[in-house]
């Protein structure tokens, strides 16, 4: 697995398991709700997590797009679609978005990278 893949996973998994185990209930819901969120529903997983990942890079949260591009990944989206979404948010969050846009593509490799070991 790529490196920046597999320190993203391990990270985000043991400070989501850090931060559930106090138990705090609005927490909780929180994580729920974003989980439910993004079930298939009226709009298909697809769809939501590009509009997830437009949102992310548009708001330059690298942990969230890092985590929308790897579940776009994961459905099969190719990368001229999530490259057309990265457009639409760079235009939509303006140049400031730009080195958030070199990291999602970065890690987008480092994805395709990892499916070619596999």
């Amino acid at each position: 697995m790529s490196n920046i893949v597999e320190e993203f996973n391990e990270y985000r998994e043991r400070m989501n398991s850090r931060i559930l185990e106090d138990n705090n209930k609005i927490i909780k819901r929180i994580f729920n709700l974003d989980t439910n969120a993004f079930m298939k529903g009226a709009l298909d997983v697809k769809t939501k997590e590009l509009l997830g990942l437009v949102a992310s890079a548009v708001l330059r949260c690298d942990d969230c797009v890092r985590y929308h591009l790897e579940t776009c990944h994961k459905e099969g989206l190719t990368k001229e679609e999530v490259a057309e979404t990265l457009s639409i948010a760079t235009l939509i969050g303006g140049t400031i978005v730009i080195p958030h846009l070199r990291r999602a593509y970065e890690y987008w490799d480092a994805l395709d990278a990892n499916t070619s070991e596999n």
